[in-house]
């Protein structure tokens, strides 16, 4: 992952962690209620406890195996994770995208991730190559402009 994505987890998971005393405390003054069984409350907030957790677990693990890299050291006439891409589509209209982890993919400004369908049929390509991608809305074609490490 890029180091921007890196620095998002690990504030996605200080929030979490910062969420957890909230929890029990909810908790505590359910249970204060009275009869568990019955408890909206005390369910509610059991219920979000285990969401917490499991995200926490889950960021946790993501960010102990990430691995984060600067495209501005690769290099290569290849697309490969972390490459800045320029494409042609059928109307000769550049798009311009980068190839990223999930976790910073956002479409809306250019940062497709490498497992969506773009970004797997773009990895490998050079430049002047031509690459079709099956998409909801049909198939799409796009001509390798320019490759940047940016």
């Amino acid at each position: 992952m890029l180091a921007e994505g890196y620095e998002k987890l690990t504030a996605d998971l200080k929030v979490l962690r910062a969420e957890r005393p909230k929890i029990v405390d909810a908790i505590e003054e359910a249970r204060a209620h009275g009869d568990l069984s019955e408890n909206a409350e005390y369910h509610a907030a059991k219920e979000r406890q285990g969401q917490v957790e499991a995200q926490i677990a889950d960021i946790e693990d993501r960010v102990s195996r990430a691995q984060i890299i600067d495209p501005t050291t690769l290099s290569g006439d290849k697309i490969v994770f972390g490459a800045t891409i320029t494409l042609l589509d059928e109307d000769d209209k550049p798009v311009k995208y980068q190839i990223v982890g999930q976790t910073e993919a956002d479409a809306k400004v250019g940062r497709i991730s490498y497992n969506s369908p773009l970004g797997r049929a773009l990895i490998g390509k050079v430049v002047g190559e031509e690459v079709e991608v099956s998409v909801p809305s049909g198939d799409k074609f796009y001509l390798v402009e320019k490759i940047e490490f940016i």
